[in-house]
């Protein structure tokens, strides 16, 4: 076998995580904005979220295990591609509380397989030594396969309305698994996939008992707890008082997906120049401003800054976790099954904030919740300064091995 991945299989990755932006969530930022010119209130569409994450943060620390023992990484992506595409279209054509709740039960458990797959298949392909690079590679793909895909949305809903939108789901979930289903099987080394030699069970308690994990675990539990609703609610509030969901969502979405492009092509000169630690101050410094931006200003013009910083916090937050778990649990042989846990805590954090969201926003409006979640946001920094030594630098990079077929 080859030392390094093929070009072919390095341009099928790229695809892969260009058409995941739209396959892989269904209806993702569109939900609100759709569920919400429909009548459905915040607190509802809460509830919704919260279930949803709760779903998924259940879901994800089995699939995550599971991606470290498959050496069917592929197929991992593709069935669940398949059926969070058939509950976003159900939701689509008939948009009652059966198809909503019962659509996005099924995206967030079956759509928490996909990130672990991606970066257990990621690692596996490139090894440990470009991990860092292709991480940020993936995510330039991915925002831009978001970005054009808000614009495809916005494009289709004007000219062709809601059939429009069903035509382009379909269009890229097909894609997405074909993209998948053309990286080349035999260049996936699964050892490395899982972090090195698989442990058994003392790799599963050394991987899961690792201070450092937890630590970085919760720093993203109060981060996402403050930035997860921001976007949703501003997609609601502006979709309401524009009159037009999907293209309102497709321009707030648009912004903060044009600026995490430029947040990950910076990302590794960042890394190498100033570190790891440095990505992450940078990135939990930017929420608290995005959140008191949105609360004390007024005008969809404001949009632009607030989903600007949206692209800093959560752009950089998505490239350096990844990075920061597998360092922490090198050589354990349970990266995907630490990374889930991690995205599982980070999961509680997320959706707990959905609730909470549509309560303030039901008490003191659009502009309490968004300084309240920008407040709370403060915690992850303060506490990010405490641990920052949580993340060991990168070890020697060991080459990669022949994987097991």
């Amino acid at each position: 076998m080859a030392s390094s991945p093929s070009t072919r299989s390095l341009i099928a990755l790229a695809f892969l995580n260009f058409f995941l932006a739209d396959a892989r969530d269904g209806l993702g930022p569109f939900l609100d904005g759709f569920l919400a010119t429909r009548g459905w209130s915040p607190f509802t569409l809460g509830i919704i979220a919260t279930m949803g994450g709760l779903l998924g943060m259940a879901a994800t620390p089995f699939f995550g295990a599971l991606v470290d023992k498959s050496t069917r990484k592929r197929l991992l992506i593709v069935c669940p591609i398949v059926l969070v595409t058939a509950a976003a279209l159900w939701t689509l054509i008939a948009p009652n509380p059966i198809s909503v709740f019962g659509g996005q039960a099924l995206t967030a458990v079956v759509g928490a397989v996909i990130g672990p797959a991606v970066m257990g298949l990621t690692l596996g392909l490139v090894g440990e030594r470009a991990f860092s690079h292709q991480v940020a590679r993936n995510e330039i793909w991915n925002h831009a396969g978001n970005v054009a895909s808000l614009a495809a949305v916005f494009v289709a809903s004007m000219m062709f309305g809601l059939s429009g939108v069903i035509g382009l789901m379909i269009f890229t979930a097909l894609a997405a698994s074909a993209a998948a289903g053309a990286i080349r099987g035999e260049e996936i080394d699964h050892e490395a996939a899982r972090g090195g030699d698989d442990g058994g069970d003392q790799g599963f308690r050394q991987a899961l008992s690792a201070p450092g994990l937890w630590r970085l675990a919760v720093v993203l539990l109060i981060f996402h707890f403050g930035n997860a609703p921001i976007s949703r609610l501003i997609a609601q509030q502006f979709s309401i008082e524009l009159g037009s969901p999907f293209q309102t969502t497709a321009i707030t979405t648009g912004v903060s997906q044009l600026s995490m492009i430029v947040m990950a092509a910076l990302a590794p000169f960042a890394l190498k120049r100033f570190g790891l630690p440095a990505l992450f101050i940078v990135a939990l410094a930017a929420l608290p401003l995005r959140g008191a931006l949105a609360g004390l200003t007024e005008g969809f013009v404001m949009v632009y800054p607030i989903q600007i910083l949206d692209g800093v916090g959560a752009g950089l937050i998505g490239i350096a976790t990844p990075i920061a778990a597998e360092r922490i649990l090198a050589g354990t042989g349970r990266f995907n099954t630490g990374l889930a846990a991690v995205m599982t805590v980070q999961g509680v954090g997320a959706s707990l904030s959905n609730i909470a969201a549509g309560f303030l926003t039901k008490q003191g409006g659009y502009s309490l919740a968004y300084l309240a979640h920008g407040g709370v946001a403060l915690l992850a920094l303060i506490a990010f300064m405490a641990w920052r030594g949580l993340i060991a630098p990168p070890r020697p990079a060991r080459k990669k091995q022949n994987p097991a077929m």
